[in-house]
């Protein structure tokens, strides 16, 4: 149970990490890199659980 706890912990972080990172680039660079804002969440789901 201590080790899916961890993973949770992990995993959330991940994705709060993703989130941020995302979240303070300008939308020309988001669009540089073929993102747009509205997908970071998405983005950010898929780094963290693989969906």
């Amino acid at each position: 149970m201590i080790m899916r706890l961890q993973e949770a912990r992990a995993r959330r972080a991940v994705y709060r990490q993703t989130v941020t990172e995302l979240s303070h680039l300008s939308n020309r660079e988001l669009a540089d890199l073929g993102i747009h804002r509205s997908m970071i969440t998405r983005i950010a789901t898929e780094a963290a659980w693989g969906k």
